[in-house]
């Protein structure tokens, strides 16, 4: 499922740059204009400020646009002011499937190479600038990394069969997704059929109503199973004393939905911050709506010259 906002600043990790050498593509640590706005507060707040709150919480979700690279600076930002205040921390990432959890565990451990795990975890391809940088931090402080998704062959089996294709595949594989699998068609339903908007381009040509409505719920049962084995496995990731920070779409954690409902459902008891970044082309005259308000506990504005770029043409 894709995701539509992000954000971003970041600040130097000397300890990541002096350990782990940086790869061609991989961002150079510079300033990222950005503004982080409170939501229950309705205040602007500094990062610092930001960073010192959610490094006070027991589950972190920071929701992305994944191809906005000043994003993806602000999220290394927010890592390395976790760092900074906690010792207990594990990283989760939507961008690693869980069966692929071995190589990662042995990548962390200094018993793969970074050659055997790119070669074995099926990185995304803007792996190497925009995700390698928090693995490398993580790798660098001892801490765990959890490939939280479940395999896209999975996904893309539920969202051709529906929920009922989950029974057909041995249990090895169906331990790759969560255990429990719940679906209803709530508000997290109505925003998926909202995003996923005139279904008739998904579906055959001629295709009635009823059939592109049971194709919408089979794609959104799809995404049910790829919120709900994320969330277990935040919540699985998750001991008294530890931060879980969890990197995702936005989709799947705006308004305490989707990744992050499920988490919680199954950490029960814990505190749980959401991050909603969003790239917009101007910072100076901002105003959160209603809506952006209710999306997450902090919106990070930042500046993204690529909006920027297009919004003056």
């Amino acid at each position: 499922m894709a995701t539509f906002f992000a954000a971003g600043v970041s600040a130097q990790a000397p300890v990541r740059d002096s350990l782990a050498p940086r790869l061609p593509g991989s961002p150079a640590p510079s300033y990222v204009p950005h503004r982080v706005y409170d939501t229950r507060h309705k205040k602007f707040i500094d990062f610092e400020t930001l960073a010192a709150r959610l490094g006070a919480a027991d589950l972190v979700f920071v929701g992305e646009e994944h191809n906005d690279a000043a994003t993806h600076r602000m999220e290394l930002a927010i890592l390395e002011g976790l760092a900074r205040r906690r010792d207990s921390v594990t990283l989760a990432l939507e961008m690693f499937e869980r069966d692929v959890q071995p190589v990662l565990d042995r990548y962390l451990a200094g018993a793969a190479t970074e050659e055997e795990l790119l070669r074995d975890s099926r990185p995304w391809k803007n792996y190497a600038a925009d995700y390698r940088p928090l693995v490398e931090l993580a790798r660098t402080r001892g801490w765990p990394v959890v490939a939280s998704n479940t395999p896209r062959p999975l996904a893309s089996l539920v969202a051709r069969a529906g929920l009922a294709g989950l029974d057909t595949v041995a249990a090895p594989t169906r331990s790759n997704a969560a255990g429990q699998v719940s679906c209803p068609e709530d508000d997290y339903y109505e925003k998926f059929a909202s995003v996923m908007g005139d279904m008739s381009a998904h579906g055959p040509a001629g295709a009635d109503a009823a059939d592109l409505r049971a194709r919408l719920l089979r794609m959104y049962q799809a995404q049910c199973v790829k919120d709900e084995t994320m969330g277990e496995s935040v919540a699985r990731a998750w001991r008294p004393g530890r931060l879980v920070v969890h990197y995702n779409g936005s989709f799947h954690s705006d308004f305490r939905l989707g990744t992050a409902e499920r988490a919680l459902r199954r950490a029960g008891g814990v505190s749980m911050l959401v991050v909603t970044a969003l790239p917009v082309p101007n910072l100076d005259d901002l105003s959160p709506g209603k809506e952006d308000r209710k999306r997450a506990d902090y919106l990070l504005y930042v500046l993204s010259p690529a909006k920027a770029d297009s919004a003056g043409r």
